[in-house]
């Protein structure tokens, strides 16, 4: 039996129990409603919004021939169980962040973000137009899913803290929500890292059972309300510096669609991803100053935790060599990595440094 098959046959865990109320897809007059379920609750900033957008532009642009269910989490599966849902043929498609995956597939943790990697820009550059695309679609045949991404939340901050982070020292047994290999890397250096759903961050920080989280960033943060329950602010983190959001088809329900649906559903996504990363850059700068003004206290990392930071990520990275496929994704990104930020480095950075110089920003 193949993997594909396997998978549909029997969910991983409790997953097929977990989803096993989801409606099979709704057919009548040729229109059809798809099931997606997500991993944040509803209303979530930046995360949720995504979905929303990509559901209500899917819909719109099929002039009302796809409708999509969104069911977000916690209301038909747990945030991190979308994935099973959807391989098991349990539910339709799933918007998530594409690490939490990982330990399915170390290569999907590229598909959100690794240490030091891609800012949003550079990550749709490697995607568009270095080979990202197909290794994702190459990456969900294996699971019998159709990729894409489908967001941005832009660069992440390191996160909130309930003290100082002075030295690399500070960093052994802190208690720290990080996902992806960011948080293998920040665990090597000597954190107690948890992964905690963005439902559960505000609850596990207010009651003690962590002593920080990294969230997605001024607007998300502030909406989940992370300044009550955290003193400290650092505002530049190693971990995430262009977060990916992504949705995933069960691949039998893609095949289904006309190649326009397909078409519509990939714009779509692809509009979501754009949408989205604009909406944090316009928006995280005044929710910064709001968070400042009510008295968060904003704070950089010393140079010594950005080398802890910078050592420990070389070898979360080097983790999965092993896996071909994981490896042949690793190099396809740190060659369009290298390409982007060689002309970035020389156009938009020199450009903005001058700017500012000029304009005495």
């Amino acid at each position: 039996m193949d993997r594909r098959s396997f998978l549909k046959a029997s969910a991983v865990g409790g997953t097929a129990a977990a989803a096993s109320g989801l409606a099979a897809p709704v057919y009548a007059q040729g229109k059809r409603t798809l099931t997606m379920v997500t991993s944040v609750p509803d209303g979530f900033a930046v995360f949720d919004d995504a979905a929303t957008f990509l559901s209500t532009a899917i819909t719109e642009m099929t002039d009302g021939q796809i409708t999509i269910d969104k069911k977000p989490a916690g209301s038909l599966v747990g945030a991190f169980e979308v994935f099973d849902a959807v391989t098991a043929g349990q539910a339709d498609m799933y918007h998530s962040a594409d690490y939490y995956f990982g330990g399915q597939h170390p290569g999907y943790y590229f598909f959100t973000a690794v240490p030091f990697g891609a800012t949003g820009q550079e990550m749709i550059n490697w995607y568009l137009h270095a080979g990202g695309k197909e290794l994702h679609d190459e990456l969900g045949q294996i699971f019998g899913l159709k990729s894409f991404l489908a967001g941005n939340t832009g660069l992440q901050p390191g996160g909130w803290f309930n003290k100082q982070i002075n030295s690399a020292d500070d960093l052994n047994g802190l208690k720290f929500r990080m996902p992806g290999l960011g948080g293998r890397a920040l665990a090597i250096a000597g954190a107690s890292v948890q992964n905690v759903p963005g439902g559960e961050i505000y609850q596990a920080l207010s009651s003690g059972a962590i002593d920080g989280a990294e969230w997605i960033g001024p607007l998300a943060d502030e909406r989940l309300g992370l300044q009550e329950v955290c003193e400290y602010y650092y505002t530049a983190g190693f971990h995430e510096p262009g977060s990916a959001l992504s949705a995933a088809m069960n691949r039998d329900v893609w095949d289904s669609l006309t190649p326009a649906q397909q078409s519509i559903v990939e714009k779509a996504a692809m509009a979501t991803h754009h949408w989205n990363l604009s909406q944090s850059n316009a928006n995280n700068g005044a929710a910064l100053a709001r968070l400042q003004a009510g008295g968060t206290k904003l704070m950089s990392f010393p140079d010594d935790v950005w080398d802890a930071f910078g050592a420990a990520s070389a070898t979360a990275l080097d983790e999965y060599m092993d896996d071909p496929l994981y490896a042949q994704i690793r190099e396809s990104f740190n060659a369009s990595l290298k390409a982007s930020s060689g002309w970035a480095s020389v156009s938009d950075s020199a450009y903005t440094a001058q700017r500012d110089r000029v304009l005495g920003a």
